[in-house]
């Protein structure tokens, strides 16, 4: 094989398709990245078989071929290059030089027979929407995935397709984030979970740009995300998700709406008192539209009073600031609204038509604190 392409054209397509190299295997092959030509093209694929991805650059192809390099060494090689044609020539011996200017360098590959390809993906059922719709349905859930292996199903996020209505849930045991998008094409009702650290590096992938199509295509065991010249494959997450209806509840006993902005400010001053790995909550505390907010720990104490709209009885509950702030900075509405039916029962954050809703549960507060 051998091939000239601009180095950033490589390097980008390399920056891709790292995000699927396997870090820890006693395949080494999998720590490669399958280089292959096709047509005036290449293809660059990782694939640590839990989530594959492909992509294609443009390039002046001399002589057809493949060859699989070390993927650390080949990123490294090609981003201390500078801002010129790179050239790449391999050998029957899977010897590799790769020229720049006036550098050379030379790596021993592995043969591109070896590695493993991305699964074709005979789907059921696909549809297309904004890449910045999802990108941003992604950003505003995938905080509470949860990182307990123990607890497979909850490392992933659930899309979920009901009566055209495109549904995307995590939750950790302690809160619940959904997001909800009506769809502009009919589809089927589909019902998946997707591993967190797919959706984790296609939120870093995407290009996110609102003009540009994703395509997502769904099969028993994979899901596909196929945009410009990149696809991505990933194993799904085998189970039933948890119904979190039976956690919602439409009743409530207090409605209390705060200015975001504010709530955040006064949340984010409430974790200078509170250690990262700490469950101290603060104690939010109404009287009549006023909200106290108020810490105290062994670091220090801080309070705080907000003005607010109330609706009902007056509360007194214990949150996690910082997974209230998650929750908070997902919603881009100047205001945000919280339901309590009491001091034990969950946080509800939604908005009227319910494209969001967020659940934090309480955490027990002593009443002499």
């Amino acid at each position: 094989m051998k091939i000239i392409c601009r180095k950033n054209d490589l390097f980008s397509s390399i920056n891709i398709v790292s995000k699927a190299v396997a870090s820890k295997t006693t395949m080494d092959i999998l720590e490669c990245i399958l280089i292959e030509t096709d047509n005036d093209r290449v293809r660059l694929t990782a694939n640590d078989t839990e989530i594959g991805i492909e992509t294609y650059f443009d390039a002046e192809v001399m002589e057809e071929g493949q060859i699989a390099l070390e993927a650390r060494m080949f990123s490294d090689m090609i981003k201390r290059l500078p801002d010129s044609d790179v050239s790449i020539e391999t050998f029957d011996n899977m010897k590799t030089e790769i020229h720049c200017e006036k550098i050379h360098f030379d790596i021993q590959g592995k043969s591109g027979e070896d590695f493993t390809r991305l699964p074709d993906i005979e789907h059921h059922h696909e549809i297309t929407l904004s890449q910045f719709d999802i990108k941003e349905m992604i950003r505003q859930t995938l905080f509470s995935v949860s990182s307990n292996e123990n607890n497979k199903l909850m490392t992933g996020e659930q899309i979920k397709i009901e009566d055209n209505t495109l549904m995307i849930t995590s939750l950790d045991g302690h809160r619940i984030s959904l997001r909800r998008m009506a769809l502009q094409e009919e589809c089927a009702d589909i019902e998946v979970i997707v591993p967190g650290k797919t959706m984790s590096e296609l939120l870093k992938i995407l290009p996110g740009e609102a003009k540009d199509l994703v395509t997502l295509c769904f099969s028993d065991k994979h899901i596909l995300f196929r945009f410009g010249d990149t696809r991505i494959v990933s194993r799904l997450l085998d189970g039933k998700f948890y119904n979190i209806n039976q956690i919602i509840s439409t009743d409530y006993e207090i409605k209390l709406t705060v200015n975001k902005m504010d709530f955040i400010r006064s949340l984010d001053r409430s974790t200078l008192f509170v250690k990262e790995s700490d469950r101290k909550p603060i104690m939010m505390q109404t009287h009549g539209n006023l909200v106290d907010i108020s810490i105290h720990s062994q670091m220090g104490a801080m309070d705080d009073q907000l003005m607010g709209q109330k609706e009902g009885k007056d509360i007194t509950i214990g949150l996690n600031p910082r997974f209230m702030l998650d929750a908070l900075r997902a919603i881009d509405d100047e205001s945000v609204t919280m339901y309590f039916i009491n001091d034990v029962a969950p946080c509800i954050i939604r908005n009227d038509s319910e494209t969001y809703l967020y659940i934090v549960l309480p955490i027990m507060i002593r009443k002499n604190i």
